[in-house]
């Protein structure tokens, strides 16, 4: 039995690695403009066929398989975040004024846009991402645990202190937080707040094309409605986490990622996932409306 836990435990880290780098897009973007990102799951629905191309085009030449996976990665985090930056430009700049409902409107229908011009594309056929490095199982007693599972927990934590280190040390992240307690303030004081809100959407969108990577290399198939479900599931782990607050998406990410492996172990059939999952996401809106680490902002009207 502490065996199989054990073993829950690791596949849990491994799904909320991925599922707290792509939360990191929801919470940032939420953060500066109060904005909720629905395109965001599709977003990272992209990056991982960027990822698939480059990775096709790469393999195809006499390049090391290490330099290779870095190459595919890199790939993926810049034109993700290229896509991101024209997405807030054409789509939501505009609207940075407008009704918050309009902002909402056009977020979902910049999701639709991207799924239906990748199925007009690309074609609804599933695609299995190639494997970019070897698999190598390692055991540990009975606990199993493989390169590929070690490789994405590294990588993701290292991503996230990165980011986190970026918002609390940077003179960028100093901005940012400056834009997200108040715009208008930190315009006047001499904060490029255009500028920032398009380093804010390419950061959260490369950390996501960097989930997408390593994301495709452990559930190596992708198709253009693959954004949906773990985009939801991602902005479901940074509300429950406080939305807005870069550790608590983190947080809320490993939470959401746990309550996925281990329902089956409890309730008879996986089923019950989203289930749980949603009461989960309501007992702490019960208890903390504004999330585990999220902070109640004050609005004057």
């Amino acid at each position: 039995m502490i065996t199989i836990l054990l073993q829950q435990m690791l596949n849990g880290l491994q799904l909320g690695s991925v599922y707290a780098l792509i939360a990191l897009g929801y919470t940032m973007v939420y953060g500066i403009l109060r904005l909720i990102n629905f395109a965001h799951g599709d977003i990272f629905m992209i990056s991982c066929y960027f990822g698939f191309f480059a990775a096709c085009a790469l393999l195809s030449n006499a390049i090391p398989t290490w330099l290779t996976f870095i190459a595919t990665m890199m790939v993926s985090m810049l034109l993700t975040a290229l896509v991101a930056v024209l997405i807030e430009r054409v789509a939501y700049k505009p609207l940075r004024y407008a009704p918050k409902v309009s902002a909402v409107i056009t977020a979902l229908g910049i999701g639709l846009f991207l799924e239906n011009f990748t199925l007009a594309t690309l074609g609804p056929t599933p695609r299995g991402m190639p494997a970019l490095l070897p698999n190598v199982n390692y055991r540990l007693g009975a606990l199993s645990l493989s390169s590929v599972q070690i490789l994405i927990i590294i990588i993701s934590i290292v991503l996230m202190i990165l980011l986190d280190r970026v918002v609390q040390k940077t003179m960028t992240g100093m901005a940012m937080r400056a834009v997200s307690y108040d715009k208008t303030t930190a315009s006047v004081m001499g904060v490029p707040v255009d500028r920032i809100i398009s380093i804010t959407f390419a950061i959260g969108s490369a950390v996501a094309g960097a989930g997408g990577v390593l994301y495709s290399l452990a559930y190596p198939i992708i198709n253009p409605y693959m954004g949906v479900k773990i985009g939801w599931w991602a902005f479901i782990a940074a509300v429950i986490g406080g939305i807005g607050n870069v550790r608590g998406a983190m947080l809320g990410a490993y939470i959401l990622a746990f309550v996925e492996v281990f329902t089956p172990m409890v309730l008879p059939s996986s089923t019950y996932r989203d289930f749980v999952a949603f009461t989960v996401l309501l007992i702490v809106l019960v208890v903390r409306p504004t999330g585990l680490m999220g902070r109640v902002t004050a609005q004057k009207v």
